[in-house]
C-alpha cells in the first residue's frame, strides 16, 4: 500500500470529533457541504468533496459569527481568520456550541459536546424561518389554528352573532339590486309607456337601497371594529401575561424584539384580519352563493361562461399559496431581526458611544434594514405583479357574457333587461372571485401570525408553581441540599452545594468570577430551578411555596441596577404600590439616599429617564436600595449592592445595611471584600464547590483562598494608592 493510500485509508478510520453539516459553500451559493474536525485534522467538504484541510495542532482558536441572514465558521490559524464555512440561520445554535466544545479542547479543558437539534420541522424536514418560534408555514394546520382562534371570540359570541347577522342583511339587499335595475328597464324603457312616475320610483328605491346598504357597512364595520379590538386586546393580554410567567431561562432563549413583535405585531396582524378579511370572507361568500344559484336558474349556458376563468385561476392560487408562505415568513423573520438589533442597540447607548461604535451599528442596521426592505420589496413586487394578472383572468368571463348575451339579445331570445341584470350580477360574481384570489395572503399572514401567538401561550415555563404549591409567612431559615444547577444541563456551574443559614444570619459570598456566586443567589431567589437537590424554606421545599407568596418576601438588589421610566418616587415605591410617602421617605433616608433627592429642583418627582440614565451610578444603586428597603423582605440578597459607590458613599451604605439586615436573612456578594468582613459566615465557592467557610478571621487564619483573595485584592488596593 502507497502512502497517499494510507494515508486516506487514516482519515477514513479516524475518529470524528465533531462533523457539522452545512447548506451554503463558502461563496453563499447554496450547496450541501460539511465540516469535520477530527483529533489531528479540520476538513472543509463541499459535496462530498474535501476543498481544505488544515492540522488541528495549528488552529489557535473557532469562532461562530451571526451574519445577516445566516453566519460564518472562522478558525484563528497564526493569528489570521480563515473561512470554514458559511450557513444559514438554523444552523447557527448548532455552530456555536460546537465551537465553544472544541475551544475548551484547544486549551486543554474537559468538555462534553452537546450539539442542539437543528432548528427542523419534524414533519417535513425543512428548517423553521424563525427557530425561536418553531413555527412551519408548510406544515401549518391552518384549520386548527382557526378553530383554535374562534375558541377565543366565545366571549364575544353576541358581537359574532350581529356581525353575522349583518352579514346575511348586507348580501340580500346586494342581491337584489340588479332585479331593482331589470325591473326598471323592462317597464319603463322596453314597454314604451314612457311613465316618470315609475322611472322616479325605480330611482327613489335604488337610492333607498343604496342607503340601506351603506348603513348596513357602517353597522357591520362598528360590529366589527369592537369585536376585533377585543379580541386583539385579550390576546395581547394573555401573551403580555405569559411573558410575565417566564423564567429567565425563557427570556434567555429568545430576543427581546421578537418577544416585542408577538405582543404587538402578531397581535395587531389577527385584528387586521378579523376586522376587515374575515367580514368581507363571509360577505363575498354569501354573494357568490347567491349569484351563482340566480345565474344558474335563469341560464346556465351564460352562467358556465361567467364562471370559465374560476378553476384556471383557482390553480393557479393553489400553485402559488405555498410561495406566499415562504415569502411573508422570510418577511417577518427578518423584521424581528430589525426589531431585536433595534432593542439591543438602544438598550446599550452608552457601550456604544463609550466605545465610539457609532458608525459600525449604524452600518449593521442599515445592512438588516437593507436586507429587510429587498426581502419585502420582492414579496410586494411579486404580489402585485401575480394577483392583478389573476383579477384580469377572472374578467374575460365578463366579455364572453357581453358577446354571447348580446348575440341572445338580437335574435330575440333574451330581454335587453336581463342582459342588464345578467351582466350586473357577472360584475358582482368577480368582485368574490377577485376576493377568494387575494385571500390566501391574508389568511396566510394572519394564521402564522396567531400561530406564533399560540406558539408563545403554549411555553411551559422552567420555573412554575406546583400544583399544591402554598403561601407561606417565611421565617428566614435556609437549607441547601445537595445543589447541582447549570444553565445547560451537561454544564454544571454549581456542584453539590449544602448549606445551612440559620433566621437572621448573614452570609457572604466570595470567590473568583465564574465561581458559581450570582448562581447560587439567582436559586435562592428561585429565578432558576436546580437539576439536582432541593432547597428549603424554614423547612418547606421552594417549589411547593407559591412564587407570588415567596417574591413578596424577599428583596433584591443586583449589580445591574434597572429603574423604570418614571419618578424616583414611583420607582422606590414600585415594590410596594400602596406605601405612604412618610414610608417612602424613610426607605430613602436609611438607603441614604435622601440628600441627593431633595436637592434636585423636583425632588421626589425627578424624572429618572430611560433606566435611570439621568442619575449617576450611586444614585440609581441607593435608589434600588431604598426599593429594597421598602419592601421590608424576609430574606434580603445583595449582589454587588455597593460596586457603584465611591468610598464615602459605601461607608454610608454600609451602615445603613447594617441597620437593615438587623433580624433578616442577609446573602450578599461583594466586589471589596473588606466590607463582608462583619458577615456571620463566609462561603468561598471554588469551580462551583464550597470550598472554605468561616468567619472573615477564620479563613484569613487558614490562609486559603480567600485569604490569598484578600491579598491580591491589598495589592491592587497598593498599587492604585488607594489602600486606606
Amino acid at each position: 500500500m502507497n502512502l497517499a493510500a494510507r494515508k486516506a485509508q487514516d482519515r477514513i478510520v479516524e475518529p470524528e470529533l465533531v462533523r457539522l453539516e452545512t447548506d451554503l459553500s463558502r461563496d453563499g451559493r447554496y450547496a450541501g457541504g460539511a465540516v469535520v474536525v477530527t483529533a489531528s485534522s479540520v476538513r472543509v467538504l463541499e459535496q462530498g468533496r474535501v476543498v481544505e484541510e488544515i492540522p488541528l495542532a495549528a488552529v489557535e482558536k473557532f469562532e461562530a459569527r451571526e451574519m445577516v441572514g445566516g453566519g460564518v465558521l472562522e478558525a484563528r490559524v497564526e493569528g489570521e481568520d480563515r473561512l470554514l464555512a458559511r450557513f444559514t440561520a438554523s444552523h447557527l445554535p448548532r455552530y456555536t456550541a460546537a465551537a465553544s466544545y472544541l475551544n475548551k479542547r484547544l486549551q486543554g479543558e474537559e468538555a462534553v459536546l452537546d450539539l442542539p437539534e437543528r432548528a427542523v420541522c419534524p414533519t417535513c424536514g425543512r428548517p423553521f424561518p424563525d427557530p425561536a418560534s418553531r413555527v412551519c408555514p408548510h406544515c401549518l394546520n391552518k384549520l386548527r389554528v382557526l378553530a383554535r382562534m374562534f375558541g377565543f371570540i366565545k366571549p364575544h359570541l353576541w358581537l359574532l352573532v350581529g356581525s353575522v347577522a349583518l352579514l346575511l342583511a348586507l348580501a340580500g339587499v346586494r342581491l337584489f339590486v340588479p332585479q331593482i335595475t331589470r325591473l326598471m328597464i323592462e317597464e319603463v324603457f322596453e314597454s314604451g309607456t314612457g311613465d316618470m312616475r315609475a322611472l322616479a320610483r325605480y330611482v327613489a328605491l335604488l337610492g333607498g337601497t343604496q342607503l340601506l346598504l351603506q348603513l348596513l357597512f357602517v353597522a357591520r364595520g362598528r360590529v366589527s371594529v369592537t369585536l376585533s379590538g377585543r379580541l386583539a386586546k385579550d390576546l395581547r393580554g394573555m401573551v403580555y401575561q405569559k411573558l410575565q410567567a417566564f423564567s429567565l431561562l425563557e427570556f434567555g432563549q429568545r430576543k427581546t424584539g421578537d418577544l416585542m413583535n408577538r405582543v404587538t405585531g402578531d397581535t395587531n396582524r389577527v385584528q387586521h384580519f378579523f376586522q376587515h378579511h374575515v367580514a368581507m370572507a363571509v360577505t363575498e361568500g354569501l354573494t357568490f352563493l347567491g349569484i351563482t344559484v340566480i345565474l344558474f336558474a335563469y341560464n346556465w349556458r351564460l352562467a358556465a361562461l361567467v364562471l370559465v376563468p374560476a378553476p384556471i385561476v383557482t390553480v393557479l392560487v393553489g400553485a402559488v399559496r405555498r410561495k406566499i408562505w415562504s415569502m411573508y415568513s422570510a418577511q417577518w423573520h427578518t423584521e424581528d431581526r430589525v426589531y431585536s438589533l433595534l432593542q439591543d442597540v438602544l438598550s446599550g447607548i452608552r457601550v456604544v458611544k463609550a466605545f465610539g461604535q457609532e458608525e459600525r451599528e449604524a452600518r449593521r442596521f442599515i445592512d438588516i434594514s437593507w436586507e429587510y426592505a429587498r426581502i419585502t420589496s420582492r414579496n410586494e413586487k411579486t404580489f402585485n405583479t401575480l394577483f392583478p394578472f389573476m383579477g384580469y383572468l377572472l374578467g374575460l368571463g365578463n366579455f364572453l357574457v357581453l358577446y354571447y348575451g348580446g348575440h341572445l339579445v338580437l335574435g330575440e331570445r333574451m330581454g335587453f333587461g336581463e342582459l342588464i341584470q345578467f351582466s350586473q350580477y357577472a360584475s358582482m360574481l368577480y368582485g368574490p372571485l377577485r376576493f377568494i384570489s387575494f385571500f390566501p395572503r391574508w389568511f396566510t399572514e394572519a394564521m402564522t401570525a396567531a400561530e406564533r401567538i399560540f406558539e408563545v401561550l403554549d411555553v411551559e415555563p422552567a420555573v412554575k408553581d406546583r400544583p399544591k404549591a402554598r403561601r407561606h409567612t417565611i421565617k428566614g431559615e435556609v437549607v441547601i441540599e445537595n445543589v447541582t444547577f447549570g444553565y445547560k444541563p451537561h454544564e454544571p456551574v454549581l456542584k453539590g452545594i449544602n448549606l445551612t443559614v440559620r433566621p437572621g444570619e448573614t452570609i457572604g459570598l466570595v470567590g473568583h468570577s465564574g465561581a458559581g456566586k450570582s448562581s447560587l443567589i439567582n436559586l435562592i431567589a428561585r429565578f432558576y430551578d436546580p437539576q439536582e437537590g432541593r432547597i428549603l424554606i424554614d423547612g418547606v421545599d421552594l417549589r411547593d411555596i407559591a412564587q407570588e407568596s415567596f417574591r413578596s418576601q424577599i428583596g433584591v438588589v443586583l449589580q445591574e441596577t434597572f429603574l423604570f421610566s418614571g419618578t424616583i418616587y414611583e420607582n422606590i415605591a414600585y415594590s410596594k404600590p400602596d406605601a405612604t410617602p412618610e414610608e417612602v421617605i424613610r426607605a430613602a433616608k436609611i438607603a441614604n439616599a435622601h440628600d441627593f433627592i431633595i436637592r434636585f429642583n423636583d425632588g421626589y418627582d425627578t424624572l429618572v429617564g430611560e433606566r435611570g440614565q439621568r442619575l449617576s451610578g450611586g444614585e440609581r444603586q441607593r435608589i434600588a436600595i431604598a426599593r429594597a428597603i421598602l419592601h421590608d423582605p424576609k430574606i434580603l440578597i445583595l449582589d454587588e449592592a455597593t460596586a457603584s459607590m465611591d468610598t464615602e458613599t459605601e461607608y454610608q451604605i454600609q451602615q445603613a445595611l447594617a441597620r437593615l439586615i438587623k433580624n433578616r436573612t442577609t446573602f450578599a456578594i461583594a466586589h471589596r471584600l473588606s466590607t463582608l468582613r462583619n458577615a456571620d459566615r463566609l462561603v468561598v465557592l471554588d469551580q462551583g464547590r464550597i470550598a472554605e467557610m468561616g468567619t472573615h478571621d477564620e479563613l484569613l487564619a487558614k490562609q486559603g483562598i480567600y485569604y490569598r483573595l484578600v491579598m491580591a485584592q491589598r495589592e491592587m488596593n497598593q498599587l492604585a494608592g488607594v489602600e486606606r
